[in-house]
């Protein structure tokens, strides 16, 4: 999956105006509960203003706090100037970034703002993946890494007429196993599914319903 299928585009973005106050920075994200917005030169991105800098750049500056606020402006506390993403990158390799800071631009060739990746929005797609948002019976397992075990369980699921809510594998390359977390609808036959798995080679580690 790629980072623009989590973007949120530019029209749906708060932004500021590089000239704009700290003081309309900071009531822009009180209004809207938000930790950091775009910075912007008409359409062209400038960096992004979070609380975090803002205070840190208040707390350097030894300015009065109204002084700071009407003085300052979103340039002056912007950061990832630099830091951005093209909307073509895979939206795992955005984590690292996005640890320890909210939010990250998406930005063109040309340098105009379209949009923003959201760290609760990247969290989200993983928690998507792994079904977190349907209820269903989650069932963990193992099978030796060997050719043509994922076609075998498509093979079991489709026997046994199982609605897939997500299914996630883990390489365990150093043990030659595959981990394989597979959620389904709850239906009477998760017994006799379980045992066909098992007959089929797969060692079952964990079931849970949620």
């Amino acid at each position: 999956m790629f980072v623009k299928s989590a973007m949120v585009p530019a029209t749906k973005c708060y932004t500021v105006q590089s000239t704009d106050s700290i003081e309309k920075v900071i009531t822009l994200l009180e209004e809207h509960g938000i930790d950091g917005v775009p910075v912007l030169n008409g359409s062209q991105y400038e960096g992004i203003a979070t609380r975090y800098h803002i205070y840190k750049a208040f707390f350097e500056s030894g300015r009065a706090r109204q002084e700071f606020n009407t003085s300052f402006t979103a340039l002056d506390v912007a950061t990832h100037q630099d830091t951005y993403l093209k909307g073509d990158e895979i939206f795992e390799t955005t984590l690292f970034e996005l640890n320890d800071f909210p939010l990250l631009s998406v930005v063109d060739e040309a340098g105009d703002f379209k949009g923003i990746v959201t760290r609760y929005d990247v969290f989200n797609q993983f928690r998507s993946a792994f079904g977190m948002h349907r209820k269903g019976i989650r069932i963990a397992f193992t099978s030796v890494e060997t050719e043509g075990r994922i076609s075998r369980l498509a093979d079991i699921i489709q026997q046994f007429h199982e609605s897939v809510i997500s299914l996630v594998t883990f390489d365990e390359t150093d043990k030659l196993v595959r981990r394989i977390v597979l959620k389904i609808e709850k239906k009477d036959n998760i017994d006799r599914f379980l045992k066909k798995l098992e007959k089929s080679g797969f060692r079952i580690l964990d079931i849970k319903e949620d």
